[in-house]
């Protein structure tokens, strides 16, 4: 049963949240008990938990779906440029509360499901993570015509469990209940073609003989923050043809022909996961195609058709495409879009090539996400050949074209036509697909300052020289509704209640939160609200863990995916450091620590799987010694995901970014986290070096090595060995790990681990060891000064205004896309238009 509304709960239910009108809970509760009535399996006489929120799902739904209608309509008449923004994966999270924030009925939800006699937060828990982007969001927050594209995975990146300290994976089977925001779109259902020949007739170029996999649309409607606008993304789902095999039926091959359908079905099943490592998987490059070639044809049908009142195809000159189409490609993985923007123009189309390969450039731009070269994206030809055989000619002729145009600028330099070839010769002939995307874009971006520079400066460098204008910088951003409103709404009540609400659409207001630097009663309230959050999310860990948690410890969190560049082998080492000094001197004031270590290693990557098997390991030894008590606690947070991080985020006081100098493209967890009240301890790495200059360098804990002395170090030769000899508490704890202090039953359990760190660490772990160990002293002596403290929290919050992704997406669309956004409000479905 949900708790009574304190009156101080009462009072602080001003709009951020929305206002609870008596017509709304009234008119909510009617719907919710409609949609009950309906959503209650018949054979039940007592609705579950589930039943509940799906009602209150759909209630909300009911809210969305006539904005969406209208948000459509305004779009046919105004025809704006539209843009299309493709990512193989959109990261997971929760869509009714987000929704109801945007709407502004979070208050109005809470009072009637409270009046209905439930538990706002328990009908929250049941829903499963869905697919949500910061992007998304800001483009519909800024009324721009945006569409989101991807792959409805059946199965999402996999569930996280750790069975005695291992990780084990098991299928997040995300759809198995339904999912109530989502609408199939049969009606725009496109084939896909795979395999195949190629033939050259008299008549151009005809690609035959090929398996057909028809994609199914599901949209999902992603609404503007109060303007009543609600964008859409579309996922696609495979599913095989009716005729799919059956001609095998004539020699009684029926079964077999109805059970190979699983295999055109497969492309849609699973989700890769992201681990930065490039793996040449013939199903990765079917759905990087599959994706890519239904939304092309969604993109030109919607283009024709875009003009209010017709019926007919109004457009059929195809040179105009780029006054109302921006196509932006996520990473490599949609770089296939080129290609086949190019096959539908010159073969389809009938297209000139000179006139279609102007018409490709200036309508796809490419973000670029890493500079990790095992991490760039390299297709074998054959597989190409075999899979894509029309691409792969159209590939060879783009690239004829650019090396032509390079040995024109360069005469006479092969190393350089070499190393800007599109195709890369070799053992294995290879497609690298970064340059083919920066051939076939007019913007090329990286997502931070310090990585738009490297690209610059080192892994494009030969094409910057020759098209700088097209590089640029969009420096990422994150949602303030989901990232605060949402996930800390005690936080955010604090911040309006001195600068007002406006802070929500525009983050750079926070700016303002520097007049209250020193209001004590200001401090008090921040500091408050943290200590409240850290006990919320200790009683979680209790249940969860078992280990009983010291709320007045400093949260010291890490969470991010698990991998070498990520330098959780730092985090460890410090950990081991910090025990062994208070086994020392048991006596001293040490300031407490909960350190929490979570993420998800990709199931094939054997030295992450080792990581999170130490991190357990030390936690084993640590949290269970007498000595130590509650001063120090390890806890590795098992299967980290949207919903975890909205709640560990507004809990952390330690945000830990510590990965090597030049390696993080930009981190968004690291803006997350200062949004919210913790402090940074991090290199100069990612976007950790804005955060920096916003809030002031010296509100930040920065430690370590930068980009140049990285550089200055590979130059003379990183020798691991040589720190290891010379820092006495390094090589203890590096000792403690080889020898099974951490893991006693198997003595040599980690010897491959210290052997990477000794002889092939790339990431320079013991290089930065003594900075770091030495930074973490001046976390620990601050925190014994709450006061000091709370003040620096209040200088980050009040510098995360460059943020935001409602930034970063103006501008994108004011320079890449050729938009401009907009905070107009569009007329609700019930107001007169």
């Amino acid at each position: 049963m949900a708790k009574p509304l304190t009156d101080q709960d009462r009072r602080k239910q001003i709009s951020v949240r929305g206002l609870a009108g008596v017509e709304n809970v009234a008119d909510l509760k009617t719907n919710f008990n409609r949609h009950l009535h309906f959503t209650l399996v018949k054979d039940r006489n007592v609705a579950t938990k589930r039943d509940y929120y799906f009602a209150l799902a759909n209630t909300v739904r009911d809210h969305l779906v006539g904005r969406w209608i209208r948000t459509q309509q305004h779009y046919y008449e105004k025809d704006p440029k539209r843009v299309y923004y493709l990512s193989l994966e959109f990261y997971m999270g929760r869509t009714l509360q987000n929704t109801m924030v945007n709407l502004a009925l979070e208050n109005a939800c809470d009072e009637a499901t409270y009046q209905l006699g439930l538990d706002m937060e328990e009908l929250q828990d049941i829903e499963e993570d869905l697919l949500i982007a910061c992007f998304l969001d800001s483009m519909a927050s800024l009324g721009l015509a945006a569409y989101g594209y991807g792959i409805r995975y059946e199965f999402g990146i996999f569930n996280q469990k750790i069975v005695s300290g291992w990780q084990v994976e098991e299928a997040d089977d995300w759809l198995r209940y339904g999912n109530p925001w989502e609408k199939a779109r049969p009606e725009y259902m496109r084939p896909v073609h795979f395999y195949g020949r190629v033939e050259h007739t008299a008549d151009g170029v005809k690609w035959v003989d090929t398996q057909v996999v028809l994609a199914l649309p599901y949209d999902t409607p992603v609404p503007g923050y109060r303007n009543n606008i609600v964008n859409t993304m579309r996922l696609w789902s495979a599913k095989a043809p009716c005729d799919f095999n059956l001609k095998d039926f004539n020699v009684g091959g029926y079964i077999q022909a109805v059970l190979d359908r699983n295999l055109a079905e497969n492309i849609s099943r699973v989700l890769y996961p992201n681990d930065n490592f490039f793996e040449g998987k013939e199903l990765r490059l079917k759905q990087e195609y599959f994706v890519v070639a239904a939304t092309l044809q969604d993109i030109i049908r919607r283009f024709k058709a875009s003009k209010f009142g017709s019926t007919e195809f109004v457009r059929l000159d195809l040179s105009t495409l780029p006054n109302k189409v921006a196509i932006q490609l996520n990473d490599t993985h949609p770089a296939l879009a080129i290609p086949e923007l190019m096959r539908l123009l010159v073969d389809i189309e009938k297209v000139p090539w000179e006139k279609a390969w102007d018409i490709v450039i200036r309508t796809c731009a490419y973000t670029n996400h890493t500079v990790l070269p095992e991490a760039l994206e390299r297709w074998p030809v054959d597989l190409f050949q075999n899979l894509l055989p029309r691409h792969l000619e159209i590939i060879y002729e783009i690239n004829r074209r650019h090396l032509e145009r390079i040995s024109k600028l360069y005469p006479g330099d092969t190393d350089r036509i070499s190393r800007m070839s599109l195709i890369e010769e070799g053992d294995v002939k290879k497609i690298n697909m970064a340059h083919l995307c920066i051939v076939g874009s007019h913007a090329v971006n990286g997502v931070a300052r310090i990585h738009s520079d490297i690209i610059k400066n080192t892994v494009f460098k030969d094409f910057y020289e020759v098209d700088p204008e097209k590089f640029q910088n969009k420096t990422n951003g994150i949602t303030p509704r989901r990232w605060l409103v949402m996930c800390n709404p005690g936080l955010a009540e604090v911040i309006a209640e001195k600068i007002g609400e406006d802070y929500i659409r525009d983050l750079d207001q926070l700016k303002k939160l520097l007049e209250f630097v020193n209001d004590d009663a200001f401090i008090r309230d921040v500091a408050k609200i943290k200590q409240e959050n850290k006990m919320k999310f200790a009683a979680h860990l209790e249940a969860h863990y078992k280990v009983k948690i010291n709320p007045s410890s400093m949260f010291d969190v890490q969470v991010k995916r698990i991998h070498e560049y990520k330098r959780q082998l730092l985090n460890c080492l410090h950990i081991i450091t910090l025990y062994n000094r208070i086994k020392n001197e048991p006596n001293k004031p040490w300031t407490p620590r909960t350190i929490m270590i979570g993420g998800k290693a990709a199931p094939g990557y054997h030295t992450a799987k080792m990581i999170i098997k130490l991190i357990t390991s030390i936690g084993d030894i640590v949290n269970n010694d007498p000595v130590v008590g509650d001063r120090l606690k390890v806890i590795f947070l098992e299967n980290y995901r949207v919903t975890l991080a909205e709640k560990i985020i507004p809990a952390a006081d330690l945000s830990e970014q510590i990965s090597t100098a030049g390696t993080e493209a930009s981190g968004t967890g690291n803006m997350k986290f200062m949004l919210n009240g913790a402090l940074t301890i991090g290199t100069m790495d990612g976007a950790n070096v804005e955060m920096a200059e916003e809030a002031g360098e010296e509100n930040l804990f920065i430690f370590g090595m930068r980009v140049h002395d990285v550089e200055a170090l590979d130059k003379k030769g990183y020798d691991a060995v040589s720190y290891y000899n010379r820092v006495p508490e390094l090589k203890q704890a590096v000792d403690q790990i080889a020898g099974g202090f951490f893991s006693p039953s198997q003595p040599g359990l980690f010897k491959d681990l210290v052997n990477m760190l000794m002889h092939h660490d790339r990431f320079k772990v013991f290089a930065d060891y003594e900075d770091y160990i030495r930074c973490q002293e001046r976390v620990s002596a601050l925190y014994k000064n709450p006061k000091e403290w709370t003040k620096m929290v209040i200088h980050n919050i009040a510098g995360c205004g460059k943020f935001s992704s409602d930034r970063t997406i103006s501008e994108y669309a004011r320079e890449i896309w050729g938009m401009e956004p907009s905070l107009e409000k569009i007329a609700a479905p019930d107001d007169p238009r």
